[in-house]
């Protein structure tokens, strides 16, 4: 994982700053045909490109990607296999719209099941796929709200597990943006099957209905979705140069401009972005004098990777502050917030995240403490560094 940063708001400000400080010449956004959309890049989950990414909007089909995003989690914590033989109900049979062709009474194994979800976007795939991990439809829909509410999806209420309409079953832009990039970071063994370009089930062949992996060799997913209240919807991701996008466009009038629309955002995200990785988690950035304890000193660093999305050309305006507590006495835990880490900007702060203790420290005897007292007090009077470890 990695740290988010930086509403859309701080990064249009960058952009003026650093337009005018550089000279760089960065145009505004393009202005889509959809009623939604945004771009995110999908480490840092930076917003690049929205508008009205939080409306509550049916997203029809794109509701699979959590359906799928649960089958990936549940197989990752033992309770299903791939190699599941999942038995096919009346209900999953009877389903409409976009099919797998699946046969009631018939078993199907899992890892086909979810193939025939992300490729072959099957409504009868995806209840059998809920009754198998949950029962029923109905407490499988409950178990997807749970977890959009886990990972932050606000504007997110989940109702079947196909998208069929329903009043009820709405989301956003952005928490479709939010899913995926947890999806894709995650899961990325599952991702894969995304980028699949076609699936044969029952000797019935059907292609990705996501256009633009026949048309663009860096786009590895995600998923579409239509109907007549969603209107067109594109969920799409490519990877270029160590730099991943994800674009999200709702409401758009037909599979074409859907598919247009969102090769516009991801080409003006490559083109004016970079992303940069300044330091992986767990990697020591400062090492800090410990008093009161069993150790004389500990490292401080990060939880997380942390990378920052910011214009292209601006990485040289980039620098980082430390700001540390003044004295650092044990005990100290793993984890422990120890200061603040900020990103700078051409002079502006652009973020700041918690410096942590990278390992633990516990307490020292009583004469050792007593000593470090009166080294301390000495340092302090002579105007020394109470942090600097020798």
């Amino acid at each position: 994982m990695s740290i988010r940063l930086s509403a859309l708001a701080l990064m249009q400000l960058w952009l003026l700053v650093f337009s005018s400080a550089s000279g760089a010449i960065i145009p505004a956004a393009p202005q889509l045909s959809a009623e939604a959309y945004i771009l995110i890049d999908g480490s840092t989950g930076s917003i690049l490109v929205e508008h009205n990414s939080g409306q509550r909007l049916p997203p029809a089909s794109l509701t699979k990607i959590m359906t799928s995003y649960i089958g990936a989690l549940q197989i990752r914590n033992g309770v299903i296999d791939l190699s599941d033989e999942v038995s096919v109900s009346v209900k999953a049979w009877r389903m409409k719209g976009s099919l797998m062709f699946i046969q009631e009474g018939t078993k199907v194994r899992l890892e086909d099941l979810l193939r025939g979800i992300i490729i072959q976007s099957g409504n009868d795939a995806s209840v059998a796929l809920a009754e198998h991990i949950a029962g029923s439809e109905d407490v499988f829909a409950d178990l997807m709200n749970k977890h959009a509410l886990r990972l932050g999806m606000l504007d997110t209420n989940f109702v079947n597990a196909t998208g069929w309409p329903h009043e009820e079953h709405y989301t956003s832009a952005k928490d479709m943006a939010t899913l995926t990039q947890e999806l894709i970071n995650e899961y990325p063994e599952h991702y894969k099957m995304y980028s699949e370009k076609g699936f044969t089930y029952n000797d019935i062949s059907q292609r990705n209905r996501n256009t633009l992996l026949f048309q663009d060799n860096t786009v590895d997913g995600v998923k579409t979705g239509h109907t007549e209240a969603a209107g067109y919807c594109l969920v799409s991701s490519s990877f270029r140069d160590g730099m991943r996008l994800i674009a999200v466009v709702m409401g758009a009038s037909s599979k074409t401009i859907r598919a247009q629309e969102s090769q516009k955002l991801l080409a003006y995200g490559f083109r004016y972005y970079d992303t940069v990785d300044l330091y992986r988690s767990n990697e020591s950035i400062r090492k800090v004098r410990v008093w009161d304890g069993t150790h004389l000193s500990i490292n401080l660093g990060l939880v997380e990777n942390l990378s920052v999305t910011i214009p292209e050309g601006a990485a040289e305006n980039l620098t980082t502050d430390l700001i540390i507590n003044s004295e650092i006495r044990a005990p100290l835990r793993k984890g422990q917030e120890l200061g603040t880490l900020s990103v700078v900007l051409s002079g502006e702060e652009f973020l700041s995240v918690p410096l942590v203790a990278l390992n633990a420290v516990e307490r020292a005897g009583l004469v050792r403490r007593v000593w470090h007292s009166i080294q301390l007090f000495f340092i302090k009077l002579f105007g020394g560094d109470p942090l600097r470890a020798d």
